[in-house]
C-alpha cells in the first residue's frame, strides 16, 4: 500500500534531520533547520541557520527574521504555521564563521534534499528567494547582481520574488537602495495576502 503524501513527507523529513552528509565539515555539528507540509503555500528559501537558530533549531529566530515578519507583514503565530508556509534555506545546518560573517551554505545540501522535498509540496504558489545563494540557485539569471535581480523582480513571477536578506548586516544596502521599500516591500506584502495565510 502506496503511503499517503502526508506520511511520505513526514518519513522524507525525518531522514532530513537524521543527515550527517556534512558532519565533517560543520563546527557545531549538524541540526538541520527546515519545515514543510503539503499544504504549504509559501515557501520561504533562505542561506542558512546562524548560531541562534542553531541553538533554538527555530528557522528565523533572529533579528532577521523579525526584518522578514516585518517585510512578510505576518506576526509569529502566521509565520510559524507550517501548515500555511514551509522554510527550506539553502543549508539545513550551520555552516560556521568566516572573516566577514557566516560561511556559505554548505553546496552539497540543496542539491541534495531540495528537489525531494519540493516534490512533497505541490501547493506552493509563491517562493521568496532571501539573498544571494538562493538566487543564484534558482534564477536563471547568472549576470545579474542580487540588486538588479531583486529590482527586476516581475521578470521572475508569479512563482519567484527575489529579496536581499533581512539581515542587520545589509542596513547598508537598503539605505542605498530606498527603492526596495518603496516599491517590492508593498508589491511582496500585496502578494502574501492574497495567500490568506493567517487564520
Amino acid at each position: 500500500m502506496k503511503p499517503s503524501p502526508q506520511r511520505a513527507l513526514a518519513d522524507l523529513l525525518a531522514e532530513v534531520r537524521r543527515c550527517r552528509y556534512c558532519a565533517d565539515r560543520l563546527p557545531l555539528g549538524p541540526r538541520p533547520v527546515l519545515r514543510a507540509s503539503a499544504t504549504a503555500r509559501l515557501l520561504i528559501v533562505g542561506q542558512a541557520p546562524g548560531t541562534k537558530v542553531h541553538a533554538s533549531g527555530i528557522p528565523w529566530d533572529d533579528p532577521s527574521g523579525d526584518r522578514l515578519r516585518d517585510w512578510l507583514q505576518l506576526d509569529k503565530a502566521a509565520f510559524y504555521d507550517e501548515s500555511r508556509i514551509a522554510i527550506m534555506p539553502m543549508g539545513f545546518c550551520y555552516p560556521g564563521r568566516g572573516k566577514s560573517g557566516d560561511l556559505p551554505p554548505d553546496p552539497a545540501c540543496a542539491p541534495k534534499w531540495h528537489g525531494p522535498l519540493l516534490e512533497h509540496m505541490p501547493a506552493i504558489e509563491l517562493t521568496l528567494l532571501v539573498g544571494n545563494y538562493a538566487q543564484q540557485y534558482y534564477l536563471d539569471a547568472p549576470r545579474l547582481s542580487l540588486a538588479e535581480r531583486v529590482q527586476r523582480w516581475r521578470d521572475f513571477g508569479p512563482h519567484w520574488l527575489p529579496l536581499p536578506h533581512p539581515s542587520p548586516r545589509n542596513n547598508l544596502w537598503l539605505r542605498r537602495n530606498p527603492w526596495f521599500e518603496a516599491e517590492v516591500i508593498p508589491a511582496l506584502r500585496k502578494r502574501v495576502r492574497a495567500l490568506k495565510l493567517k487564520q
